[in-house]
């Protein structure tokens, strides 16, 4: 727990970054709602509206959790799950979408850049500068990943039964499951590493438990 010199500065940067994602959220929505074009089962369909609700859950709790101090273990490992999560995000979306130049990310361009790429550094300096007080293991934080392969899963079914992929390489209509599954493949991989990196920042310096 950051100590209490910190604390109340620390308090306004989780709730100030709270914040940012909630609004850039909530900027697509009022945006894609002006221009007729709001489907709700498909926005909240996409990983990186997700992970970004989680985000902006994560930053509010631990804002009060440490303004309480009283930021436990759940809520650590709650944020460090959710670490792994929009890390996948914004190397994901460098990795495969932001070469693309017939897509439009975000309705408005600027949530682009606060959804896919501030997030991600903001969870990872909150969780290093707040670390939890007892290391995560990284076999038990495994299971963080359900949550993502889940998601794969659940966007290849509802893709099948309805005609519509939230993403380019979830898509299996052009070039058959194989790439598809690759992809997917390649992404638990990074899951995988992520969650060992993560689990690994986790111990405070001078600790080895």
């Amino acid at each position: 727990m950051a100590s209490s010199i910190h604390r109340p500065a620390l308090v306004t940067a989780k709730v100030g970054f709270g914040l940012l994602a909630f609004s850039s959220i909530v900027s697509e929505i009022a945006t894609i709602v002006e221009r007729g074009t709001w489907v709700p089962e498909n926005f909240f369909a996409y990983f990186t509206i997700e992970t970004n609700m989680l985000v902006v859950l994560s930053l509010l709790l631990s804002a009060v959790a440490t303004a309480a101090n009283a930021q436990g273990a759940r809520i650590n490992a709650f944020r460090a799950a959710v670490t792994v999560y929009i890390l996948i995000v914004g190397i994901g979306f460098a990795l495969l979408l932001s070469g693309l130049t017939d897509v439009d990310f975000t309705a408005v361009p600027w949530n682009n850049t606060v959804l896919h790429y501030v997030m991600p550094v903001v969870m990872l300096i909150d969780l290093l500068i707040d670390r939890p007080a007892k290391r995560i293991r990284f076999g038990t934080a495994l299971i963080w990943l359900i949550f993502p392969a889940g998601y794969a899963a659940f966007s290849l079914v509802r893709g099948n039964l309805i005609g519509w992929y939230p993403y380019p390489f979830l898509n299996p209509t052009e070039q058959g499951y194989a790439p598809v599954l690759l992809t997917i493949i390649g992404l638990v991989v990074l899951g995988v590493a992520l969650t060992w990196l993560v689990t690994l920042l986790s111990r405070r310096p001078g600790k080895s438990r």
